[in-house]
């Protein structure tokens, strides 16, 4: 089994505690001393850094959100000199101020061995040639993924997003070993692959996938067409990028870089930390980062933490796959409606994993309508077929969720392809 810091990946449960604890108590007194707003938080909370002794005391701690980010734009939860940062990432900001996270080159360095730990985790080593389609520039998929495979001295092909034509051709002349983008681009590398007859000229053996949720069936689809071994990883701009967690050959969950970061599970209406095995919002705490180190923050990504010996040796505490998020979670007619529900029916269903669901409000009820492509095997099949596969959609869709959509079988390729991360949720409620 290979590892790239092996010491920290299969440390024992008392020597990482202790080691969390340490970084903890000095990371919580960093903060509250160079963090104006937080420091108040912690004040109108009635704890200081003084009463943080080990990780048993991070509850004591408030709890921080992405509104209290965005209320701090753009230097309010700084924690270094700016002359000490050598860097920003930021979120999309598709909602409102962005969120702009700082770096000295020291959290760049951890950032990146964290990202390395994945691509060693997936196979790669010095003799491989990994392919990076994550973006670019302010997005910090490409930049994380692009210094973990340099830390680990593979061959990095930085393509950025699009273009998926040089893509495909840089993948098959460079004959690179390990794709890194987002599972919706996957797939639509592995359609375009196949359409255009190049599937035996790749010599993909894995691919490292993340940025947005995916199922288990959207997982063994793209393993299936690409003929690799497809793994997740896990990360959010706010807390460094991908790299925060990532999967091992086992595939059940994600391993969480502990020495960087402690997670936890609360329940999302109370803020009540959840004991293991039980599914709530996932927190995390940074530890070791100096320029942006947050303290307890709300990711609104719904989880589990486990920490049953893995087949891998490694004893970081796992994450299950996201179940979801409580600000993309969807409520129609009082149901509660994740996307990768529905991605889950159409997959088990032989359908492919491009659908859009379109949900609106008429006279004060609720519209819920899903779009899925066709096969081109499915696309000849008479009027009456494909009205009987749309009914059998909303039946196994009713099972699964408890409401029943109506469901539209539309033309292949009919629906708008991603090269980032795809757009599953078209909501024109004015709620």
């Amino acid at each position: 089994m290979n590892y790239y810091q092996e010491e920290m990946e299969c440390a024992t449960r008392e020597s990482m505690r202790e080691l969390q604890s340490n970084r903890l108590v000095e990371n919580v007194r960093h903060v509250y001393d160079n963090v104006r707003c937080y420091r108040k938080m912690m004040d109108d909370k009635g704890v200081g850094p003084g009463d943080i002794k080990s990780v048993d005391d991070l509850p004591k701690l408030p709890l921080l959100s992405k509104d209290d980010l965005k209320e701090a734009y753009p230097y309010g939860l700084l924690a270094v000199p700016l002359a000490d940062a050598v860097r920003i990432q930021s979120t999309s900001g598709t909602t409102g101020k962005r969120v702009v996270a700082f770096y000295t080159q020291g959290d760049i360095d951890l950032w990146e061995d964290c990202c390395a730990r994945a691509i060693v985790a997936a196979g790669g080593g010095k003799d491989d040639v990994v392919h990076v389609c994550y973006g670019y520039g302010l997005f910090t998929g490409g930049p994380g993924l692009n210094g973990g495979s340099h830390r680990v001295g593979s061959l990095t092909l930085p393509m950025s997003s699009g273009n998926t034509d040089r893509q495909i051709q840089f993948m098959c002349d460079l004959d690179a070993t390990i794709l890194c983008c987002t599972p919706s681009y996957a797939a639509f590398l592995a359609e375009t692959i196949i359409d255009q007859g190049f599937r035996g000229k790749i010599k993909l053996k894995a691919g490292i996938f993340g940025a947005e949720a995916w199922s288990e069936e959207m997982r063994r689809d793209i393993e299936a067409r690409l003929g690799i071994k497809a793994y997740d990883i896990y990360g959010l701009t706010e807390v460094s990028g991908p790299g925060v967690s990532f999967e091992c050959c086992e595939q059940t969950g994600m391993h969480v870089n502990e020495d960087h970061f402690i997670a936890e599970i609360i329940d999302p209406a109370t803020g009540e930390v959840l004991p293991e095995g039980e599914q709530g919002e996932l927190v995390f705490t940074c530890i070791t980062k100096k320029a942006f180190p947050l303290l307890r923050y709300r990711t609104r990504d719904i989880c589990v933490l486990s920490r049953k010996p893995c087949s891998c040796g490694r004893t970081l505490v796992k994450m299950s796959r996201l179940m979801g998020r409580t600000d993309d979670m969807l409520i129609i007619r009082g149901v509660n409606v994740f996307p990768s529900q529905i991605e889950t029916v159409l997959l088990n269903c032989g359908l492919t994993p491009n659908y859009q669901i379109l949900v609106d409000r008429v006279h004060h009820t609720d519209t819920f309508e899903v779009l899925v492509e066709l096969t081109p095997e499915m696309f000849s099949d008479t009027i009456k077929e494909i009205s009987t596969r749309e009914n059998e959609l909303v039946a196994a869709m009713r099972a699964m969720l408890g409401i029943s959509p109506k469901v539209t079988l539309v033309a292949p390729r009919s629906l708008a392809r991603s090269e980032g991360k795809a757009v599953r949720v078209v909501d024109k409620r004015k709620i």
